[in-house]
């Protein structure tokens, strides 16, 4: 396995194939690198170098308790980008990766960077402040604790069944291996 250890001694599981000009993917929450896997075949086949990671907390990276933030998650991703020598890097970030491309550019500058590309990038904030009225109710992120403290396995299986795939909305059909995947890597 490829990995480096950053700062604080937490290790990033990475995966790094092809040569020519690199993309980096960033996963959303609570996914891993496993997610860009049909994406990495499709540039590597067309001639890049395709590197993802799994953040802290997630996939292969240290299971860790602390550093669940955006702060982290772009220094993380720096020390990966310095560790691999990375320029003229394209940066793409879904969800909670999106947020983690965009702080790692405000930390630590475009110099290696090309272009980023952010898909349902979550905003800086969240959570539903009297300076952030369009914010989520912070009931929704308490539920989701609870459900994940409750009954983990059960949770990384409703979801992805449900809204996070839109599987749930009618007519749409569901992907059994989509699922899956998403259950084994939450609920392992």
């Amino acid at each position: 396995m490829s990995t480096i250890t950053v700062k604080d001694g937490t290790e990033i599981y990475y995966k790094d194939w092809g040569s020519g000009q690199p993309i980096v993917f960033s996963h959303g929450w609570p996914l891993s690198s496993e997610d860009w896997d049909s994406q990495l075949m499709y540039f590597l086949s067309r001639g890049y170098r395709v590197i993802a990671h799994d953040r802290r907390g997630h996939g292969r990276s240290s299971q860790v308790a602390d550093g669940h933030d955006m702060d982290h998650y772009a220094d993380d991703l720096a020390a990966l980008t310095a560790h691999l020598d990375l320029q003229n890097a394209v940066h793409v970030g879904h969800s909670t990766g999106g947020g983690e491309v965009t702080r790692y550019l405000a930390r630590h500058g475009a110099s290696r960077v090309a272009k980023a590309v952010l898909i349902s990038a979550v905003p800086p904030l969240m959570v539903q402040t009297p300076a952030n009225p369009g914010g989520l109710p912070k009931h929704v992120f308490d539920d989701f604790q609870a459900q994940v403290a409750n009954n983990r396995a059960q949770f990384y299986l409703d979801v992805p069944t449900g809204p996070f795939y839109g599987f749930n909305r009618p007519g749409a059909k569901a992907s059994e291996g989509v699922i899956r995947n998403w259950w084994r890597e939450g609920a392992l």
